[in-house]
Protein backbone atom coordinates (compact mmCIF):
# COMPACT_ATOMS: atom_id res chain seq x y z
CA UNK A 1 0.00 0.00 0.00
CA UNK A 2 1.48 3.49 -1.03
CA UNK A 3 1.24 6.48 0.99
CA UNK A 4 1.01 4.96 4.33
CA UNK A 5 2.82 7.15 7.11
CA UNK A 6 5.11 5.46 9.66
CA UNK A 7 3.13 3.68 11.77
CA UNK A 8 0.43 3.24 9.65
CA UNK A 9 -0.44 -0.23 11.04
CA UNK A 10 -2.02 -1.73 14.02
CA UNK A 11 -1.07 -5.68 15.57
CA UNK A 12 -3.56 -7.12 17.67
CA UNK A 13 -3.62 -10.59 19.45
CA UNK A 14 -6.74 -12.26 20.60
CA UNK A 15 -5.42 -13.94 24.00
CA UNK A 16 -8.72 -15.52 23.79
CA UNK A 17 -8.32 -17.16 20.28
CA UNK A 18 -4.44 -17.46 20.45
CA UNK A 19 -3.30 -21.35 20.67
CA UNK A 20 0.27 -20.35 20.52
CA UNK A 21 1.14 -22.00 17.84
CA UNK A 22 4.63 -19.89 17.22
CA UNK A 23 3.62 -19.57 12.92
CA UNK A 24 3.16 -16.02 14.03
CA UNK A 25 7.01 -15.66 15.75
CA UNK A 26 8.25 -17.95 12.76
CA UNK A 27 6.68 -15.89 10.61
CA UNK A 28 7.69 -12.57 11.63
CA UNK A 29 9.98 -12.80 14.26
CA UNK A 30 10.58 -9.10 14.36
CA UNK A 31 7.17 -8.25 14.93
CA UNK A 32 6.00 -11.47 17.49
CA UNK A 33 7.38 -12.78 20.35
CA UNK A 34 5.53 -16.13 22.33
CA UNK A 35 5.34 -15.40 26.02
CA UNK A 36 3.85 -17.71 28.54
CA UNK A 37 2.50 -19.84 25.56
CA UNK A 38 0.81 -17.00 23.60
CA UNK A 39 1.68 -14.66 20.75
CA UNK A 40 1.93 -11.13 21.77
CA UNK A 41 3.22 -8.52 19.19
CA UNK A 42 6.40 -6.48 19.80
CA UNK A 43 4.54 -3.28 18.87
CA UNK A 44 0.96 -2.34 18.48
CA UNK A 45 1.56 0.13 15.78
CA UNK A 46 3.69 -0.82 12.95
CA UNK A 47 5.38 0.71 9.47
CA UNK A 48 3.80 -1.83 6.81
CA UNK A 49 5.34 -5.02 6.37
CA UNK A 50 4.20 -8.07 4.00
CA UNK A 51 5.44 -10.57 6.87
CA UNK A 52 3.22 -9.71 9.15
CA UNK A 53 0.64 -9.81 6.85
CA UNK A 54 1.75 -13.61 5.85
CA UNK A 55 1.49 -13.91 9.75
CA UNK A 56 -2.12 -13.29 10.13
CA UNK A 57 -3.01 -15.13 6.74
CA UNK A 58 -1.17 -18.37 8.49
CA UNK A 59 -2.62 -18.00 12.07
CA UNK A 60 -4.76 -20.81 12.13
CA UNK A 61 -7.55 -19.73 14.86
CA UNK A 62 -7.13 -16.20 13.01
CA UNK A 63 -5.91 -14.21 16.22
CA UNK A 64 -3.60 -11.90 14.69
CA UNK A 65 -5.39 -9.00 13.60
CA UNK A 66 -3.72 -6.13 11.15
CA UNK A 67 -5.27 -2.96 10.59
CA UNK A 68 -4.74 0.83 9.75
CA UNK A 69 -4.32 3.05 12.30
CA UNK A 70 -8.34 4.27 11.25
CA UNK A 71 -9.66 0.59 12.46
CA UNK A 72 -10.21 -0.85 9.01
CA UNK A 73 -9.48 -4.29 8.96
CA UNK A 74 -6.52 -5.26 6.34
CA UNK A 75 -5.88 -8.84 7.67
CA UNK A 76 -6.37 -11.73 7.35
CA UNK A 77 -8.94 -11.04 4.45
CA UNK A 78 -12.58 -12.33 5.79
Amino acid sequence: MSGEEPGGWRVFVDSTRCIGSGICAGAAPGHFVLVDGLSRPLKELIDPADEVLDAAESCPMEAIIVSDVGGGRIAPEP
